[in-house]
């Protein structure tokens, strides 16, 4: 009986951290690298080093977690359930082969500048009536920001 009861314990907690929404508090990040390794950048050491920029790009990453379930950023990654975000900035609105975008994306005549990325990721039926990305809608414009900044910086690798 005990050993049932930890399995629903164990399973309504693994469930509740499956949610669009971000952690509702500091998260514990674990970093394991080998000995003589380059140090890991983060967010908090980018900032302590006064370089803004960095700290930007670490928090977009980290808000990119959430966009993760269906869009990659990697060069030559597969699509997701969206299109493969790699190199996003400055190319044009329905142009990754082998994705089925929707007939208004297709045809919208956007280029993907950061202007056009921020407003269509805080609303993007506003932005391109008709599309198929009907979640994922980003309110703050702090979090928008850092995302573009790391699919920006994305693109220059």
């Amino acid at each position: 009986m005990t050993t049932v009861r930890t399995f629903a314990c164990l399973t309504v907690f693994l469930l509740a951290g499956c949610s669009a929404d971000a952690a509702p508090g500091p998260v514990e990040q674990i970093i394991v690298r080998e000995p003589g390794a380059a140090p890991v950048a983060t967010a908090a050491s980018a900032a302590t080093n006064n370089d803004p920029a960095s700290a930007l790009i670490a928090e977009g990453k980290a808000a990119f977690a959430n966009c993760a379930a269906c869009h990659t950023v990697e060069k030559g990654a597969a699509n997701g359930v969206g299109p493969n975000l790699f190199g996003i900035v400055g190319r044009a609105a329905g142009a990754v082969t082998g994705f089925a975008y929707s007939d208004a994306l297709k045809s919208s005549g956007i280029t993907w500048t950061a202007a056009n990325l921020d407003s269509y990721i805080a609303d993007p039926a506003a932005k391109i009536p008709g599309t198929t990305m009907v979640a994922g809608a980003i309110a703050d414009s702090a979090k928008r920001e850092a995302v573009i900044a790391y699919l920006e910086s994305a693109t220059a690798n």
